[in-house]
Formats: C-alpha cells, sequence, structure tokens
C-alpha cells in the first residue's frame, strides 16, 4: 500500500511539473518576441537600420506561435493575455517607433518624435482595443490594422531602403509609413486574418505547401518579397473598404441587429 501511494504521489507530482511547463513555454516565446523589440531598438540607436528592421519581423513570428502554442496546450490564461500585449507594445509600438524615427524621421525635430509618438499610442489603442473585443470579434477579420502587420510597413520599408537619403522627399516619405499604418490601425476598416488568407486551407497539404512557397520567396528576394507583403496586406482593407464601401460593424451594433432578428422571428 505505501508503494500506491508512492507511486501515485509521483505522478501527481509529475503532472504538476509537466502542468508548470506547458504554462511556462508560451511565455518564453513571449520574452522571445519582447526581445526582438528591444534588440530592434539598440540596433536603431547605433544607426544599424539593415540590422534593426528584421528583429521585427522575427517578433511578428514569434508573436504568432505563443498564442498558438498556449491554445494547443491548453495554457492560455489572463496573464498571458496581458503578458503577451506588453511585448507587443515594445515590439510593435516602441520598437518601429523607435526605428522611423532614427531612419528618417530624425531631421524633423521635434515633429519627428511627436509623429513616433503618435505611431506609439495607435499601436497601444489598436491592442487595448483587441483585448477587449478579443471573445466578441469575428475569426476572419480583424477591426483596424493589426499592430504586428502595421509594423510589418515601416520594418519592411526601412529593410528595404535602409540608407535612406535624408532629404525633404525622404522625410516625407517616412512621414508616410508611420502615418498611414497608425490611422488604420484605429481605424473600422476590416482586414483579414492571416488564417483566412492561406489558400485552400481546409486541405491539409495545402498550408504547408503556401508556408514553404513563401520562404522560398523570402529566401531568394527578402528585401522586395517582405515589402510588397507588406504593403499588400495594407492595401487589401483599404481596397475591401473601397468595394464594400463601408467598415466593420461595432460590436454593439451587430448585437443590436442580433437581437433585431431574433426577435422577429419569434
Amino acid at each position: 500500500m505505501p508503494k500506491v501511494l508512492t507511486m501515485f504521489k509521483n505522478s501527481q507530482r509529475e503532472k504538476r511539473r509537466l502542468k508548470r511547463g506547458a504554462y511556462l513555454l508560451p511565455s518564453m516565446f513571449t520574452v522571445a518576441n519582447m526581445f526582438c523589440g528591444w534588440a530592434c531598438i539598440v540596433y536603431s540607436m547605433r544607426g544599424e537600420f539593415s540590422t534593426a528592421a528584421p528583429f521585427i519581423g522575427f517578433a511578428m513570428v514569434l508573436d504568432l506561435l505563443d498564442g498558438r502554442i498556449a491554445r494547443a496546450t491548453g495554457a492560455t490564461s489572463d496573464f498571458g493575455v496581458e503578458f503577451d500585449s506588453l511585448a507587443d507594445i515594445v515590439s510593435f509600438g516602441i520598437a518601429p517607433a523607435t526605428l522611423v524615427f532614427s531612419w528618417g524621421l530624425q531631421p524633423l525635430g521635434r515633429l519627428g518624435w511627436a509623429i513616433g509618438f503618435l505611431w506609439l499610442t495607435a499601436a497601444a489603442v489598436r491592442l487595448a482595443r483587441f483585448n477587449v473585443q478579443r471573445e466578441e470579434g469575428s475569426h476572419r477579420y480583424f477591426v483596424g490594422l493589426p499592430s504586428p502587420a502595421a509594423a510589418g510597413v515601416p520594418a519592411a520599408t526601412v529593410f528595404a531602403l535602409p540608407e535612406l537619403i535624408l532629404e525633404p522627399s525622404g522625410t516625407l516619405g517616412a512621414f508616410f509609413v508611420v502615418l498611414v499604418p497608425a490611422i488604420l490601425m484605429v481605424s473600422r476598416i476590416r482586414f483579414r486574418s492571416f488564417n483566412a488568407l492561406i489558400p485552400g486551407r481546409s486541405r491539409s497539404y495545402s498550408t504547408p505547401l503556401f508556408i514553404a512557397v513563401v520562404i522560398a520567396a523570402i529566401s531568394a528576394q527578402p528585401q522586395v518579397v517582405l515589402l510588397v507583403m507588406a504593403y499588400s496586406y495594407l492595401l487589401s482593407g483599404l481596397v475591401g473598404f473601397v468595394v464594400n464601401g463601408r467598415t466593420s460593424e461595432s460590436v454593439e451594433d451587430t448585437a443590436v441587429k442580433n437581437q433585431d432578428a431574433s426577435s422577429k422571428s419569434a
């Protein structure tokens, strides 16, 4: 009998250890995400833009993985949600603002860092709104440009054009690289979720094949492919808005319409 009790205690202890490990794994990816944001900031301040910009891309991949791993292992928690948002503020808020300011906005002086602060505020608002509407929104669309995709626009631009000539035309381009994605982050324009963009995702073999094609294209021409991907996703929401002629309905409006429809059917 004591042997059975000992085995049971060891089994319970092992289960608790595995459970702790499952909850720790997503947080490790979140920490790595935050580290990439910090590395981008450090290299941006050094003026090493070709090295700084890719760290935002690495942060995007890690941000995608930590959520998927948390759901796959059943390790989702309120702490993980808040920790992920704080890491995203660093990687997709402060890091892109610092990168573009050091790259092309610095000649504007106070106006330049004010524009950078506008980006940071827009990213914070976008993340806060996403957390509030996380359970209520559609899984097919994002309301407003997601902060990782928004950060990909300046990151891809800087990566493709690291040696920006600091003239009025170049500074004006840096201004729009910040302003347009910042406005779209806090807009009500709908952008398709990343999963919905994968063609034939219902087939088990299509998703790995699509990812392999994207990786091969990036490996062949990283600057061009990443630039095209970043701006194509940004333009997709604008094109959809022009074609459909409307923005996404708010959660409250959708709820009211659903209630009206149910009452009429009753």
